[in-house]
């Protein structure tokens, strides 16, 4: 399991699922990260969807990363369903991730634990994340910047919660954040053409960009 314990978020960067806004934020959020950490598009962009499907409760990453694939196949993407990242693989593919691809832009994706409160929120935040520390496994940092969902609530029998976690929550949080990943990237894809300005012109709406698989 590769869980991590949720810090209060600033709240620029926290969105419940249940917000109608909570999509165009995680996207534009996400958008911003890609054209701040890649402005002259000379990175590989990595979407490393962490969990597994074995707990309910951690396989949101490997939902994201499957649905992803599903929508093109030309995204990096590493974690999924069929081939989840894991505690057991985490530092095997993170050097596969760095002997594949050039100066790699690594977007982490994990469930957390964290307060009653907190459950439902999407974070996304700069800098890596570590996983496993709500277990007490001790895995590296990794991501340029990461999103996480707070999927139940931390501090006791953390695996009994995993396995008790509503799947429904983790894929509604699940479908939203790989609806945010995919509209940004094809958004940041478009500033690569003349004469866009980066975040204004040629962002498509949801529908066209879900429309144009590929």
């Amino acid at each position: 399991m590769n869980l991590f314990k949720s810090v209060q978020p600033d709240a620029r960067e926290s969105y419940h699922f249940e917000d109608p806004a909570c999509f165009p934020r995680i996207e534009r959020l996400v958008f911003t990260h890609l054209i701040n950490m890649n402005p002259n598009f000379e990175r590989d962009i990595v979407y490393l969807c962490i969990g597994t499907d074995r707990a309910t409760g951690d396989c949101l990453g490997p939902i994201v990363g499957t649905r992803l694939l599903s929508m093109s196949p030309r995204f990096h993407v590493y974690g999924s369903l069929e081939n989840p990242v894991h505690a057991v693989n985490l530092v095997k593919t993170i050097q596969e991730i760095k002997a594949t691809h050039v100066n790699p832009l690594i977007a982490a994706i994990d469930a957390s634990l964290g307060n009653t409160k907190r459950i439902g929120y999407i974070n996304v935040k700069s800098g890596g994340l570590k996983p496993g520390t709500a277990l007490n496994k001790d895995l590296p940092v990794v991501g340029d910047f990461h999103i996480s969902a707070v999927v139940n609530v931390a501090g006791f029998l953390e695996q009994m919660v995993l396995q008790n976690t509503r799947l429904f929550l983790v894929y509604r949080m699940a479908e939203i954040i790989y609806r945010s990943l995919y509209t940004a990237h094809f958004n940041f894809e478009d500033t690569k053409k003349p004469g866009l300005t980066p975040g204004a012109k040629g962002r498509l709406p949801l529908a066209d960009r879900l429309n144009r698989r590929g």
